[in-house]
């Protein structure tokens, strides 16, 4: 990977990472489901002038677009506005594990015996994270979480079985522009009047918002899909191990969190298992060989 590659594949967990973070200081203000409607209504006011309309998959992307950016973002991020950041992008880690298994049910795909140690190795790192002292009393914050996981993991199952029908910059667009109405609709019947929150946001909330749409949807999207064009998958996946990194680092700077030592032995326990499901050893191998780009 060249120098130049190197410094956009860190510009993708830096992204989300920091991202996750900021979010968790939006929903002192906005409640989940408007945050997210927000967000996804300026990603796609950003996205559908350059991408062709999806022609003929309007039903999928609707079914896509509820399950795994409406249901999943709404139970996700009401979770994090009861737990911390640091225990909950360990959490999310689980949207591998779950797609591995969904994966089995529906696709018939079956995981390798590395890939199902994986999974036991997660599930474990899951359990010490519940086990935290930080999170007693919290459960209700980890289950919407993990609720979270299970529908982007069921989510990806349905893209998947799209194929190569359309591409990704179109499935961001255009999920964006059906989950955009969902959520804001979801927010006015579930959390009530937008109005007064939309009145009396600060510059810094309408900042979180332009973070979330811009920098953590747009660029950070655009970075990820750059690198899967030019890059085998197994070596841009391992990206995704870095985003607790820059998530912690952002809970500690912006919103002085203190993660436990069970959150962070059981997040690396998380973060070991995913990555026995998500590289290939061969791939590893390939790395320490120099890359010609």
């Amino acid at each position: 990977m060249t120098p130049q590659h190197l410094l956009i594949a860190l510009l993708v967990p830096m992204t989300w990472g920091f991202g996750f973070a900021l979010a968790k200081a939006g929903l002192d203000h906005f409640p989940p489901l408007l945050l997210m409607g927000l967000r996804f209504t300026t990603a796609a006011l950003i996205l559908i002038w350059f991408v062709p309309v999806p022609r003929g998959h309007w039903g999928m992307l609707g079914v896509i677009a509820l399950v795994s950016a409406t249901l999943q973002y709404g139970l996700t991020f009401s979770g994090l506005a009861l737990i911390d950041a640091t225990p909950a992008i360990f959490l999310v880690q689980s949207e591998v594990v779950f797609g591995t298994v969904i994966a089995v049910i529906m696709l018939r795909e079956w995981p390798t015996r590395r890939q199902v140690t994986g999974i036991g190795v997660s599930l474990a790192g899951i359990v010490t994270i519940v086990g935290a002292p930080s999170l007693e009393g919290q459960m209700t914050g980890v289950s919407l979480v993990l609720a979270g996981c299970l529908c982007w993991a069921f989510g990806q199952v349905l893209v998947r079985r799209l194929g190569t029908a359309l591409t990704g910059f179109q499935l961001t667009a255009w999920i964006g522009v059906i989950a955009a109405p969902q959520m804001l609709l979801a927010s006015v019947i579930i959390e009530g009047n937008p109005l007064p929150a939309l009145a009396t946001a600060s510059i810094g909330d309408w900042a979180t918002v332009a973070y979330l749409g811009v920098v953590m949807t747009v660029i950070g999207y655009s970075a990820w899909y750059f690198l899967l064009a030019r890059y085998p998958v197994p070596m841009v996946l391992p990206l995704l191990l870095l985003l607790p990194v820059s998530t912690i680092l952002g809970a500690i700077g912006f919103l002085g969190e203190r993660p436990d030592a069970h959150v962070l032995i059981g997040g690396l326990i998380v973060i070991g298992g995913v990555g026995a499901v998500i590289v290939e050893p061969s791939e590893i191998r390939k790395l320490w060989k120099p890359w010609d780009g």
